[in-house]
């Protein structure tokens, strides 16, 4: 069971937690003495609100790796690839040859549920060359030096069908302007031609399976969803280079 700290808990876990919400900028400062009191309670609810995370005052896993990603300095990794070919339309027709199947690290992967409400599950790309690997460090870096406290999507799918994760699925994510509360951010990586022109549908088999997988298990695990969509269906770019709402995803719900 993971470990939940809330008012009465001591110890080393309550110390850890006191140091990350100073390193987090809490005002005025908690003093570190592994006892959750009401002030550390109070920090807590307000760090919560800060990182729109449910506001309950409990710190679990959620809070805590939010806490954490947040301080943490930017990781200086790869520049972020150019993204003028999301400015085009939809190019590459649905992919339904595929059929979900769990990713190759399912053994580690623990898929977190969130007293959030989540309606919607929406798609995206990274928007990288074809045929070349990314990871969620490399895109959690692109996405803090725009001054975001995290990684503005919730799952990342890797090309070779590894479900990576990204921000807390209890955290509102950064993903698609206006759309944001009530959802939850999928990404591959891929989504443009290996010269970086050209909007493109690169999901390798592996990865269809897997993003196939990985929403429907979702959906299950998240009663509200009432619908999958894509980032094209609400904003002009062609992210995440193929309609969802033509494509096996959009038909799960």
């Amino acid at each position: 069971m993971p470990t939940l700290l809330k008012r009465g808990s001591r110890g080393a876990a309550v110390r850890t937690l006191q140091k990350l919400l100073n390193e987090f900028g809490t005002s005025p400062r908690v003093l570190i003495d592994g006892d959750y009191g009401p002030a550390t309670e109070t920090a807590v609810r307000a760090a919560q609100g800060r990182l729109e995370l449910v506001v309950d005052g409990i710190a679990g896993p959620q809070t805590m790796t939010a806490l954490r990603r947040a301080s943490e300095p930017v990781f200086a990794g790869r520049p972020e690839p150019d993204k003028a070919a999301m400015q085009e339309g939809v190019s590459g027709a649905p992919t339904d040859h595929v059929s979900a199947k769990a990713p190759p690290n399912v053994a580690a992967l623990n898929l977190l549920g969130t007293a959030r409400p989540v309606s919607e599950i929406i798609v995206h790309c990274a928007a990288t060359p074809e045929g070349k690997d990314f990871t969620v460090d490399d895109i959690r870096a692109w996405h803090k030096q725009r001054g975001w406290t995290d990684i503005g999507y919730h799952y990342v799918v890797y090309r070779d069908g590894r479900v990576m994760l990204g921000r807390p699925v209890g955290q509102i994510g950064s993903h698609v302007a206006g759309h944001n509360t009530g959802t939850i951010g999928i990404a591959y990586v891929g989504g443009v031609t290996a010269d970086g022109r050209t909007a493109k549908d690169t999901r390798t088999d592996r990865q269809g399976s897997s993003l196939l997988w990985l929403v429907r298990e979702l959906v299950a695990k998240h009663t509200g969803v009432r619908k999958v969509t894509g980032h094209n269906q609400y904003a002009a770019k062609a992210c995440p280079s193929f309609d969802v709402s033509l494509d096996q995803l959009g038909a799960i719900v």
